[in-house]
């Protein structure tokens, strides 16, 4: 999953829109909503320029030749150039805006979801569901936990569906700089490129593997947490309940790598044969399907390309250096 896909749904007690009368302003739930959306799009903002590398480094754009090092066994290989490498020479080519390429329709579509996770979370409050307890017996905790679960992936899938056509649009304007097109610009002509092009279902393109990279992080990373809760940390242990409030998120953590296929793929298929220079042969195949997509890259092993941005080792043996 990606940074917002990772963000974890805070449970609590849902705050009572406060009676506006006439004159008066937003209630402080909607002050709070406010300010919720203010920090999403300050955080997009900021991890903006390391989601603009990596999609690059997805796509297999390499401008920059791999430098000579070491190992942990001490033998010399070639490594790609890491983040920081790559963003210099975007600012080189762009200047530094340029590191905020496709930044718009971005936090357009992270208020997007933002906003209609909690519009979902609104409509069906979770308190109406009962929370695990330590004093529930296996098939209860289990029940309860689906429960949950089962509400966050409702909201996760109704935002990842309202958000995921102005993500298309962002993942295309930032590939561009692969070939130094202008095909896509601002939100409103990216919208009736797409739609003069492809119809409504290029808003779409790349969504299905992106649900189900969600789908099975939200079940595998709250089922791991609870049984790592329930059956190995012992409650006479004094630290028991912090240990207990940080493995939802270390869970998160090993679980996004497993599910991080899902994530290239969609993004790939975001791209794939827009007439874009990145998304067209040579550089890539013309994909039917995200499935194809899929069995393209496996067969390549290169199904991770992108997961790491530090310290990226060039993987053909060629590259291996005696």
């Amino acid at each position: 999953m990606g940074a917002e896909g990772m963000a974890a749904v805070t449970v609590g007690p849902r705050v009572p829109p406060a009676a506006a009368g006439p004159g008066m302003g937003p209630g402080p739930a909607e002050g709070a909503d406010a300010l919720f959306v203010a920090l999403s799009a300050g955080f997009t903002t900021l991890s903006h320029p390391l989601l603009y590398v990596k999609l690059l480094v997805q796509v297999g754009h390499e401008p920059l030749p791999p430098t000579v090092g070491r190992n942990l066994l001490g033998r010399k290989v070639l490594y790609l150039p890491g983040f920081f490498t790559y963003a210099r020479h975007i600012v080189e080519v762009d200047g530094k805006r340029g590191l905020f390429r496709g930044l718009a329709p971005r936090i357009l579509s992270s208020t997007l979801s933002t906003i209609s996770r909690g519009r979902v979370k609104k409509a069906f409050p979770l308190e109406d569901i009962e929370h695990v307890s330590n004093k529930d017996d296996v098939k209860t905790s289990l029940l309860k936990v689906a429960k949950e679960t089962s509400h966050e992936m409702m909201m996760q899938c109704v935002s990842r569906v309202i958000s995921h056509p102005l993500h298309v649009i962002s993942m295309r304007c930032m590939v561009q700089f692969v070939g130094r097109e202008v095909k896509y610009r601002g939100v409103f002509s990216s919208i009736g490129t797409i739609w003069k092009e492809e119809g409504l279902l290029g808003f779409f393109v790349g969504l299905v593997p992106h649900i189900l990279g969600d789908v099975i992080f939200l079940w595998c990373c709250n089922l791991l947490a609870h049984l790592i809760n329930t059956y190995a940390v012992d409650d006479n242990f004094s630290q028991a309940s912090v240990i207990r409030s940080y493995t939802k998120f270390v869970m998160g953590i090993a679980v996004s790598m497993l599910t991080y296929p899902f994530l290239l793929v969609g993004d790939l298929m975001a791209v794939n044969n827009c007439g874009l220079l990145a998304g067209l042969p040579p550089r890539t195949p013309v994909f039917s399907s995200w499935i194809q997509c899929w069995r393209h890259l496996s067969a390549q092993g290169q199904l991770f390309r992108g997961s790491s941005l530090l310290f990226r080792r060039a993987s053909a043996p060629a590259y291996l250096i005696d």
